[in-house]
């Protein structure tokens, strides 16, 4: 019978011992996982994308930036269109906006801006849309 008991035993702490080699290679597995996905860069958010580009739009013009028309996700990051006030006058529908396009990269850091078009508050678009 202590035979019987010694297998047992043994029986108990072979499986006993196989369990902490799965978890570890479970955590290896998961921390790799981990460090893989840290090394990867953290796409934004469409909402954190917009703050942003409004605040380095801004920040390099100078002038405040009213609203964004037009927003696109690209393969190399985003495409904006920003409205801006150029020029302030009273009354107010004759203040001078602009147009800008602005380009982001995928991280959502502006790589550049361009006017595409300046207009008086109060007029509508032609038909053509510009």
């Amino acid at each position: 019978m202590s035979n019987t008991k010694d297998t047992s035993d043994s029986q108990e702490s072979q499986q006993s011992s196989r369990k902490p080699q799965r978890s570890q290679a479970t955590q290896t597995s998961q921390a790799s996982q981990k460090s893989q996905s840290s090394q990867e860069p953290r796409r934004p958010k469409p909402m954190e994308v917009l703050r942003e580009a409004r605040a380095q739009l801004a920040e390099l013009t100078g002038m405040t930036a009213e609203s964004v028309s037009s927003f696109e996700q690209t393969e190399e990051g985003w495409v904006l269109e920003v409205e801006v006030l150029e020029l302030e006058r009273v009354p107010d529908t004759m203040s001078l906006m602009a147009s800008y396009q602005v380009e982001l990269d995928a991280e959502g850091q502006l790589t550049g801006y361009r006017r595409a078009r300046r207009y008086e508050r109060g007029r509508a678009d032609s038909r053509g849309g510009r």
